[in-house]
């Protein structure tokens, strides 16, 4: 179901004991199926705020909980709702504008978000397409730049293009599930009359099995025959499963033939799916082959702005680069990230700012951590301004010294646990009040001029990375 944002206002009340026994009911039955780490951060925050007949309205701190709920527990939470409510259930998540109150008690506006029912689907086919995955909120990059074009052109116009089949392969969470299935969405938009479905290797292997126990194959092939659009997730879990590689050899040269599109993804190219039939293989290079790396450094950058503007949070230039210089390896860990320091902030009540920022990256990330010194600062500050390093220690009233003494001054503030005197001794022996001046200059000359704020924010990720 889309999501639904209409403005409410709670009215003064208490919070009602039916809805209150309704969530700890419900609570009690989540807790048996997760950790303790994951009750305590994602459902515990959660309050119930009334129960009118079968629709249970539960307040949440912000809009990022009912994102990660949804992509992470959503079959968990939709299943206890039903457990508890009935089947015709439905559960509204309501976000709290003013945290600082509670909404239960006193008028504060709260925002209507999302609507779930658990209601059993009647439908008989369903495309199992999340809406969620388009073309706009995926962020192009050189690492994808093939790969997105393609799946572009073949949403324009699906099985009229030689992209047939497209095969997008590449390592895990660089964003594969979203391209083919933003593909899925856009003819979906523009041609509603295709029949599309989108599933995993593992799901299609697992209705191969259930449709032989149940003598069901020319049922199960008819269907698969008859779509317009197949997208198959993970294709490489088809290795060593022969039977099921055999009807799936079938299916795709119906498919083909037809001038029905092909849209398969895997954790590497066809020539390096061992266990897969070298027909099959051969299949799959039939159309487009194209590869998703992990994102540079600027797509990683323009992710995280995406990602912050979703849940309507705004990071400032030198957060959004230490994540970025610190997560390197997946746009899945690179949005985990934040998550988590969303989730930091938003537990702990801290505003979110460079230190949180540092915690959290610290707390996921596998590079090494640097010991940082006061003689390390200076040489990456000089060479960053091209200024001799013994310079800085004289008594030398040249701009561009000037700059690079009180940076370095700066930094070993910001950056050591020296004192005063010490950093002080460091350069030419000033005292304390010399160095509390440099800090004070550079920290009002960054806030005024943007290019001198990033230069000194890289110095800085330089030496907290070791690069």
């Amino acid at each position: 179901m889309d999501n639904l944002k209409i403005s409410l206002k709670a009215q003064p009340k208490t919070i009602s004991s039916d809805s209150t026994n309704a969530w700890k009911e419900c609570l009690k039955l989540i807790k048996q199926n997760v950790s303790n780490i994951t009750y305590n951060t994602w459902f515990l925050p959660i309050k119930p705020y009334d129960l009118d007949k079968n629709t249970l309205r539960i307040l949440v701190p912000n809009n990022f909980f009912i994102e990660w709920i949804e992509e992470h527990y959503n079959t968990l939470i939709n299943r206890t709702i039903g457990q508890i409510l009935g089947p015709e259930a439905k559960l509204v998540y309501i976000i709290n504008e003013d945290e600082k109150e509670d909404p239960g008690l006193f008028d504060n506006p709260i925002v209507e978000t999302k609507k779930i029912s658990v209601k059993p689907v009647e439908n008989t086919f369903e495309t199992n397409i999340s809406p969620r995955y388009t073309f706009d909120n995926f962020i192009k990059g050189e690492s994808n730049q093939l790969a997105r074009a393609a799946a572009i052109a073949i949403s324009d116009n699906p099985g009229e293009t030689s992209f047939n089949p497209l095969f997008i392969y590449g390592g895990v969470g660089l964003g594969k599930t979203h391209l083919i299935q933003a593909i899925g969405n856009n003819i979906l938009n523009k041609f509603p009359s295709k029949k599309i479905i989108y599933l995993s290797a593992d799901i299609f292997t697992t209705q191969f099995v259930e449709a032989i126990q149940s003598n069901n194959m020319g049922e199960f092939s008819s269907f698969y025959n008859d779509m317009d659009v197949l997208i198959i997730d993970d294709i490489q879990f088809l290795t060593g499963r022969e039977k099921t590689q055999d009807l799936f050899f079938h299916i795709f040269n119906n498919l083909h033939q037809s001038r029905k599109q092909i849209i398969l993804s895997s954790d590497r190219p066809p020539k390096d799916l061992k266990g897969m039939n070298d027909r099959l293989i051969s299949r799959f290079q039939w159309g487009l082959t194209a590869d998703v790396q992990a994102p540079d450094f600027e797509t990683r950058i323009a992710i995280l702005k995406n990602k912050g503007d979703s849940f309507g949070i705004s990071l400032s230039n030198e957060i959004l680069d230490y994540i970025a210089y610190n997560i390197t390896s997946n746009i899945r860990e690179l949005e985990g990230c934040l998550i988590k320091l969303l989730a930091n902030s938003s537990l702990t009540g801290k505003e979110i700012d460079f230190d949180l920022a540092r915690k959290t990256v610290k707390e996921i990330s596998t590079r090494k951590e640097t010991n940082i010194s006061i003689d390390n600062i200076t040489k990456i500050v000089c060479q960053t301004f091209k200024v001799d390093e013994n310079k800085v220690r004289e008594k030398n009233r040249k701009k561009e010294v000037v700059l690079a003494r009180q940076t370095a001054m700066y930094l070993s503030k910001k950056l050591t646990k020296s004192s005063l005197k010490t950093i002080g001794l460091h350069f030419g022996g000033r005292d304390h009040s010399t160095v509390i001046h440099a800090y004070n200059n550079i920290e009002k000359l960054t806030s005024e001029d943007l290019s001198l704020n990033e230069t000194v924010s890289g110095i800085r990720n330089k030496l907290e990375l070791g690069i």
